[in-house]
């Protein structure tokens, strides 16, 4: 292993090639052009493919095509770009093609800010694209995590011939940390239904149209079974102090790493609080908070966002407990003291 003080951003480019990536396509857009910038600089000098793409639903088309020829892909952009590749993603989705696919959230809607927000939660965790399609999607509170979580997502979307999400926030892809990084390089398996260009591979068909209705109904089955396999092998959470607790915190990203001082601020007053932290928003932790319904007596989400999140846990928790929502918007990330005062709030108008 080996240690470096790096920013997330560029984290993820040193990740993506340990990865096995090969293959980057992307354009540049705030606040995750760090990424485009890195990758451009490393994947040339070890023999990889870098393009910058002449738009993001450029980019993600050209996606579509080296993963169709079995390469390890990634790309990356901000809210406003990821938008854009949305009809990309539902055809990757179709045409079940493994490949990677950075968001690092700035404040929307339209074209917004440069600044923090967690407001594409819906866009990834729900299909933000047309169908009946989902994304494996992995929530990165550090630049470690940017690093893992990488790597992960690759190893996921073969494991699965799936896109998947690795989504943050401005904070957390600009953020400079030491990060740890293996010193070995994953291999890209073969991959059986990939077109080659040889003899084997030449009967191989990738596409994402299905004009028998029938095909297109078996199609979607299929992928229902694999979205269901994820929620039953691939749920990843983080706890904080929950054993005890009789209020948990429901936060990822930027906001979970203030909750854990604001916990520690009010475990100091005598309030029993937790954290649960979702490591993979899709597939969510939905048993993990149902089994906290028989001993905690409130949840609270915080987001950077409209309160995206919080139907998501008021669905895991089948509304037995009170469920609060404390969030900013625009851009705003409040100091730590601010969450801390409204769990408090919360805390003693529910349990006081």
């Amino acid at each position: 292993m080996s240690k470096e003080f790096i920013k997330g951003n560029d984290a993820v480019a040193k990740a993506a090639l340990l990865a096995g990536c090969t293959h980057y396509y992307g354009y540049p857009i705030t606040p995750s052009s760090e990424i485009v910038h890195s990758c451009a600089s490393l994947f040339p000098k070890v023999g990889g493919t870098f393009v910058q793409a002449e738009s993001e639903v450029s980019a993600i088309n050209m996606v579509y095509g080296a993963a169709s020829c079995g390469r390890r892909v990634m790309t990356a952009s901000s809210s406003p770009g990821i938008s854009l590749k949305q009809e990309g993603m539902s055809y990757i989705a179709a045409a079940e093609l493994p490949c990677v696919v950075v968001n690092v959230q700035r404040a929307g809607p339209g074209l917004g800010n440069i600044w923090p927000e967690q407001a594409d939660y819906n866009q990834a965790v729900k299909g933000g694209g047309h169908g009946n399609y989902k994304v494996l999607t992995l929530a990165p509170n550090s630049p470690q995590e940017m690093c893992d979580f990488t790597i992960l997502a690759f190893e996921l979307a073969d494991k699965y011939r799936t896109p998947v999400y690795v989504i943050c926030d401005a904070y957390i892809g600009q953020v400079m940390e030491p990060v740890q990084f293996p010193t070995t390089v994953l291999k890209n398996p073969h991959k059986d239904w990939a077109i080659y260009g040889d003899k084997a591979s030449q009967k191989n068909l990738v596409t994402s149209i299905r004009m028998n209705t029938e095909e297109m109904e078996a199609l979607n089955i299929k992928l229902q079974k694999v979205y269901a396999e994820m929620e039953e092998k691939e749920v990843r959470y983080e706890e904080f102090m929950v054993d005890d607790a009789d209020c948990v915190v429901v936060a990822y990203g930027i906001t979970s790493r203030m909750a854990y001082s604001s916990i520690e601020d009010l475990r100091a007053k005598g309030l029993k609080v937790g954290l649960l932290r979702p490591k993979t928003l899709f597939p969510f932790p939905k048993k993990r908070l149902m089994e906290l319904t028989k001993t905690t007596k409130l949840f609270v989400v915080l987001e950077l966002s409209n309160g995206q999140m919080v139907d998501d846990v008021r669905i895991a928790t089948e509304f037995k407990r009170p469920i609060e929502f404390y969030g900013r918007m625009g851009g705003f990330v409040p100091e730590q003291t601010e969450f801390a005062n409204k769990i408090e709030e919360f805390y003693k108008k529910h349990l006081a």
